[in-house]
């Protein structure tokens, strides 16, 4: 049986190098609310996807150098966002821990699975079409996924099923990823702890 959070998971975190400036706060338990500046058009509206279909409220803004190229804050904010996440379930009492989904979107379908379980993995089986979407390099999406899992600290699996369309393929995936950590992050009331026979994750 589903319960609500007793307390407020959520995190603000706030990174900043000499390739990129970035702020992120995200909630949970939201209602999938989203205020997204990254600098890279088709980049917001796959944050944008993600906080909707998850039911995140998430704000994220990004000063990166982009007049190099997009990989620096493509990737750096992989790695805040999945800090955030990290921040947010810190306790992970009650939590599900795992979470999947298969999702379509015209020709393209994904396959997502997670485990909340501390240990970082990855493993991501996609090929594009082109090489952007818009602004995007394509090549960028496996870092951005890399990047989450690893600061997470997550189980993360993507695999595409099929698909020819790489704006169909991409979004796909971040809402695959959005609906699978919604579910691994949910609560149970049957579970008193952690799920987990070790007692800790």
């Amino acid at each position: 049986m589903p319960r609500k959070s007793t307390v407020n998971r959520e995190a603000n975190v706030k990174r900043q190098t000499k390739e990129t400036l970035i702020n992120v706060s995200l909630s949970i338990d939201g209602v999938g609310e989203a205020k997204i500046d990254s600098g890279i058009g088709f980049f917001d509206h796959m944050l944008e996807s993600f906080a909707k279909h998850g039911f995140f409220d998430l704000t994220l803004s990004c000063e990166g150098d982009l007049h190099v190229d997009g990989h620096h804050s493509v990737e750096d904010c992989g790695i805040v966002l999945g800090q955030a996440i990290k921040e947010a379930v810190a306790a992970k009492e009650g939590m599900v821990r795992y979470g999947h989904c298969i999702l379509p979107m015209d020709d393209a379908l994904v396959l997502t699975a997670v485990d909340l379980c501390g240990r970082p993995y990855f493993e991501y089986d996609a090929k594009f079409e082109t090489e952007k979407i818009g602004y995007l390099d394509t090549e960028l999406i496996r870092e951005f996924f890399y990047a989450i899992s690893y600061s997470a600290r997550m189980n993360l699996h993507i695999k595409v099923l099929s698909g020819s369309n790489s704006h169909h393929i991409c979004e796909a995936m971040f809402k695959s990823f959005a609906r699978s950590l919604d579910m691994a992050t949910s609560l149970d009331q049957r579970i008193t702890n952690v799920l987990s026979t070790k007692g800790s994750l």
